[in-house]
């Protein structure tokens, strides 16, 4: 069974389908940093997709690629058994700004055509909550998920969706996600979720999980405490070294690294001391998981809208592209990459390329590490679809 990842980010999603069974055709990813990282995981290192020979390996947008290779893609039609994917996020997002006439939007419009071109026989489809949320367009309320299914209908896809928890499905993160499957088959696209659903505990007693994964139980062997050595990729910075696994779920993210390998992407922030103060007082102003903001006078200091001191025992909130959002549970700093991306559920082995962090103009081009594991569609969620998907051709 094969399938085409759009807007592939950096491989999340294709990494858990390809762990389930399932083949790459070839992955469509606008940002150069994005793709380096896919690049590198799935194509260099192992190759997870056959690739037509007349498409270029690289970075595509994908107006462009059906502007240009309109033809091309139409002799894909009957090869081809899902295509896999959502447009960005960020003009659906509640996180940020809302804007309904936001380029990114009419990426789904872009989604549908690649989809009619294409025809496969199923689909799967990712997205943030806001998709979902009502706003006018030309006077009409309306959503953009709705606007979605319609148009999937027309084309005779027999369509299910649902807000589906990614920690219901051991990832340590209460990460919500507007979910859709749809297929030319009505008994498959009505049993897709149900099996999803009831596949979890087995899935998860496969990989000796239990629910719910904790942030200690997450990155607890990443800590700075450990020892640090000089970082292997950026002149000035210092990288962490691993400690003793004591959980499952480290043990699972760990397989294949050897004992004296450095985790990747694990470069701590340089901290001024006035920062690291206050980050050691937000972490004592509560026992609870909360977001912290200036207007709750719980510490002195805070000018940023609000950080969230994280707690051994929860489960992550949603992890977004800003780096200092969340303090880490039990050392005054931000979280690394390695970090987010553990909480993500990618494993270890996954290399993360481009910078780290980005700002000023360079923001509306790069796509930084922290963005790139912040956007992916969860690996060990994403194994869970693929098994389900992989069974349908039994």
């Amino acid at each position: 069974m094969n399938y085409i990842d759009l807007f592939a980010g950096s491989g999340g999603l294709s990494l858990g389908l390809y762990n389930a069974g399932l083949d790459g055709v070839f992955a469509v990813e606008k940002s150069k940093d994005a793709f380096e990282t896919l690049k590198y995981n799935l194509i260099d290192k192992k190759k997870h997709f056959s690739w037509p020979n007349w498409l270029e390996m690289r970075n595509w947008d994908i107006n462009e690629l059906l502007e240009t290779h309109e033809d091309k893609l139409k002799t894909l039609r009957g090869s081809v058994d899902l295509i896999v994917g959502g447009p960005p996020c960020q003009g659906f997002s509640m996180a940020g700004k809302r804007k309904n006439n936001d380029v990114r939007n009419q990426l789904m419009h872009s989604y549908v055509n690649f989809v009619k071109l294409i025809q496969p026989e199923m689909l799967f489809f990712e997205n943030v909550q806001g998709f979902t949320v009502d706003f006018k367009i030309n006077d009409k309320i309306k959503n953009y998920s709705s606007i979605l299914v319609e148009n999937l209908e027309s084309l005779g896809y027999i369509v299910n969706f649902q807000m589906i928890k990614m920690s219901d499905f051991g990832v340590p993160q209460n990460r919500k996600r507007f979910i859709l499957f749809a297929s030319k088959n009505p008994d498959d696209s009505k049993k897709f979720f149900r099996l999803l659903i009831e596949g979890k505990d087995k899935f998860l007693a496969s990989k000796k999980i239990a629910l719910p994964v904790t942030i200690s139980e997450a990155i607890g062997d990443l800590n700075r405490k450990n020892g640090e050595v000089v970082s292997p990729d950026t002149k000035g910075f210092m990288n962490g070294i691993y400690g003793k696994t004591n959980s499952n779920y480290q043990k699972l993210m760990r397989k294949g690294i050897r004992k004296n390998n450095l985790p990747d992407s694990h470069r701590f922030a340089k901290h001024r001391e006035s920062t690291i103060d206050l980050f050691t007082r937000l972490m004592k102003a509560s026992e609870k998981q909360l977001r912290i903001t200036p207007e709750m006078k719980l510490v002195e200091g805070l000018k940023k809208r609000g950080v969230t001191p994280l707690k051994a025992n929860s489960v992550c909130n949603t992890l977004t592209s800003i780096p200092d959002d969340y303090i880490h549970y039990s050392e005054p700093r931000i979280m690394t990459v390695r970090e987010h991306a553990r909480i993500q559920s990618f494993p270890d082995d996954y290399c993360f390329k481009g910078p780290y962090t980005t700002g000023g103009e360079r923001r509306k081009i790069d796509v930084p590490r922290y963005t790139q594991v912040a956007n992916a569609v969860p690996p060990l969620f994403a194994e869970q679809v693929g098994s389900v998907i992989f069974s349908f051709q039994q």
